[in-house]
């Protein structure tokens, strides 16, 4: 089982007067994962960031500013740039010129903005008033009057006749609402706000001007249509400046991060008057070529000094300086593996000192989703979807789902066609017999060659609804004893590495013989129990044996673990019992896609016990509902097969052997997207 690469310490020493240098050195061997300083280590404090790191910092601050303005998002599409060409742009100022003129076109269109809800509030409150019949010079300009207008959910007509020396207008429908104005003496203004209050008035503002409310709305109505006409305008400016920016925007944000990155590398190293220390960690077999690398960039200015080469006891570690205790994990996996590091990392990192349980994943996570599957007609599509997710997409969540699918498409072709010999729920050969035995040979009339029922299990396939259902159950049981007792072996193998053989007994030992006693005994007690073996024989050494190897597994366990070795006894067997989810998912999809064909083929077309075609309406018919059916089946395969095969991994393998807690490999690199070190031209943006 592989293990993260082996990582060995280096010290990196230098003159400060050519930090920059360095850091630029540090970061072309993509290799150096710096151990932070500690003030005070060595009688050394940690640097500050180069001086350049606060312009750039402030004109990143622009960039992501006018990139959210224009609506310059990670997804638009845009060329990429050479980095010196983008470099000389930021340079010469063109962020700043840019701005410039990106925020003279925003600032026009935010004061239309502005303009338009100022205006639109002055055409909704005039919407109201337009019921009462009232110049707009006349709410205002008063002494000893005063005047309230807004709307009301009910009518308060019949309430306001109490105030002396007033005025009202209402306009009031049942079911809209209505408008009310009021004209009442100045101190009767709060009786007159609380009657209304009572029947839902809400104060508006009124608007000023002169002459009939229509006259107004029409002007307002004019005024928001010229401004619409000129926002409008405006925002085909700001379509063309992002046209025009989003290149440079883009490729400036890239580099300025990488810029700012770099410039807070010394606040990760100890920095004094006139040196600089770093200490890193390396891969293993590259700390020559890196050593190699500073020492042809830096000449004398540089030395670096090998320090050890950490091993996977944990002796080392625990006698290992603080900051210096923890190294970091750089997963050694193959180009397929790689891909399931992913869902090990939902878990959590693997220590440097155990073993990564990516591959295992990379094995047993497809081969239990296909088997869960096994159907050739359902397979196809997952491997196409995953083939194509796996070409177009480098977002990890989405090449996660797509690995999956499309090596567990493999597997499920592979169960379908020879194992169990079914495409969407129906076996290749055999007779037509609805609904339990329908049958492509017997749907289409044809028959398949000799040769083609030789390759596959029972010359027919296994039927996962009918006499084999047992001999799955069974098989489930044998994978899950496999499964789970390469995770106690995995578990023994990690803690022989990190404490030695005897501590690996002690700790993991006894429960593989536990484990195995109880398959053991479980095994003795079913042939007993449920096939009416006598107990005699075999199966009574079988007994034995088990019990023996059960209470020596308990009795080593417990040095350990304690009264858990006990109270796990009853667990293991329900872990074993876990795996026939691997037939029950399996048999429930082929239980619903039994029942559609049904439908379909029994109930709709016709065809029970021969096979007669219907007519050309019904067939469509037929043949559309077939298709959604069997896309809803589908559809739950991904859902049910996938989760309750990556719980068989997260739950009962890895919980045997896997800790995690490590710290990820994290080397000083730089990640270009959208630019590139090759000197390119691009049309001139800015």
């Amino acid at each position: 089982m592989p293990l993260p690469e082996s990582m060995s310490r280096v010290v990196v020493v230098g003159t400060k007067s050519r930090i920059e240098e360095a850091i630029e050195a540090f970061y072309s061997t993509r290799a150096l994962h710096p151990v932070d300083h500690v003030s005070g280590a060595d009688g050394m404090s940690v640097g500050t960031p180069l001086p350049a790191n606060s312009k750039a910092s402030e004109r990143l601050l622009k960039v992501r500013a006018m990139k959210k303005e224009l609506g310059v998002t990670e997804t638009t599409e845009t060329a990429k740039v050479a980095v010196d060409e983008i470099k000389n742009k930021i340079a010469s100022g063109s962020v700043e010129s840019t701005e410039t003129e990106v925020l003279k076109v925003l600032d026009v269109k935010n004061d239309l903005k502005q303009r338009i809800a100022e205006l639109n509030i002055r055409k909704k409150n005039l919407e109201f008033l337009m019921a009462v019949p009232v110049d707009l010079e006349l709410y205002s300009g008063y002494r000893s009057l005063a005047v309230i207008a807004g709307t009301v959910k009910e009518d308060p007509s019949e309430a306001l006749k109490s105030l002396a020396d007033s005025e009202s207008f209402v306009s009031f429908r049942k079911k809209e609402g209505g408008t009310a104005a009021v004209f009442v003496r100045t101190e009767n203004k709060d009786k007159a706000a609380s009657i209304l209050s009572e029947y839902g008035f809400s104060e508006i503002q009124v608007p000023e001007g002169k002459g009939p409310v229509s006259e107004a709305l029409v002007q307002t109505e004019k005024e928001v249509a010229d401004l619409c006409d000129k926002l409008e305008s405006v925002e085909k400016e700001v379509e063309a400046l992002q046209t025009k920016h989003r290149t440079f925007l883009r490729a400036s944000e890239e580099e300025l991060s990488i810029e700012i990155e770099k410039g807070e590398v010394p606040l990760r190293i100890a920095v004094g008057e006139y040196s600089y220390i770093m200490d890193a960690w390396v891969p293993m077999n590259m700390v020559q070529s890196v050593t190699a690398e500073l020492e042809s960039r830096l000449g004398n200015d540089v030395h670096v000094e090998f320090e050890e080469t950490r091993g996977r006891n944990m002796h080392e570690e625990e006698k290992a300086e603080e900051r210096f205790k923890k190294v970091p994990t750089k997963s050694k996996n193959g180009i397929i593996a790689k891909e399931f590091e992913y869902a090990t990392s939902l878990v959590a990192t693997p220590k440097y000192q155990e073993i990564d349980p990516s591959i295992l994943v990379m094995f047993f996570l497809p081969l239990f989703f296909g088997f869960m599957i096994g159907d050739c007609g359902y397979a196809i599509p997952f491997i196409i979807l995953g083939a194509y997710g796996l070409k177009v997409t480098h977002h990890k969540d989405w090449r996660a789902i797509a690995t999956v699918l499309f090596f567990g498409g493999i597997w499920a072709f592979v169960f379908g066609f020879f194992f169990f010999g079914e495409a969407l729920g129906m076996h290749f050969i055999g007779h037509w017999e609805p609904p339990l035995d329908m049958t492509w040979e017997g749907l289409l009339g044809i028959h398949l060659p000799e040769w083609f029922t030789g390759i596959m299990v029972d010359g027919h396939g296994i039927s996962k609804l009918g006499s084999h259902v047992s001999m799955l159950l069974k098989l489930s049981v044998y994978i899950g004893i496999v499964h789970l007792l390469l995770g106690y072996v995995c578990g023994y193998l990690n803690v022989k590495r990190q404490h030695g053989s005897r501590h690996a007994f002690m700790e993991k030992g006894g429960w593989i013989v536990m484990f195995s006693g109880m398959v053991v005994l479980c095994y003795a007690l079913t042939q007993v129990l449920f096939d009416s073996v006598p107990l005699e024989g075999t199966v009574m050494y079988l007994l034995v044996i088990g019990i023996v190897m059960v209470a020596t597994g308990v009795a080593v366990a417990s040095r350990t673990d304690g009264i858990m070795a006990i109270l796990e006894l009853p667990g293991m067997v329900g872990n074993i019992l876990s795996y026939t989810r691997l037939v029950a998912i399996g048999m429930s999809k082929a239980g619903m896609a039994m029942a559609f064909n049904y439908i379909v083929f029994g109930m709709i077309m016709g065809m029970s016990e021969s096979v007669v075609w219907p007519s050309i309406p019904i067939l469509v018919i037929g043949l559309l509902l077939f298709a959604f059916l069997h896309l809803a089946v589908w559809t739950l395969g991904i859902l049910s097969a996938g989760l309750h095969a990556l719980r068989l991994q997260f739950v009962e393998l890895m919980t045997k052997f896997f800790e995690g807690g490590g710290t990820e490999y994290k080397p000083l690199k730089v990640k270009r997207i959208k630019t590139i070190l090759t000197q390119t031209k691009i049309d001139k943006e800015v």
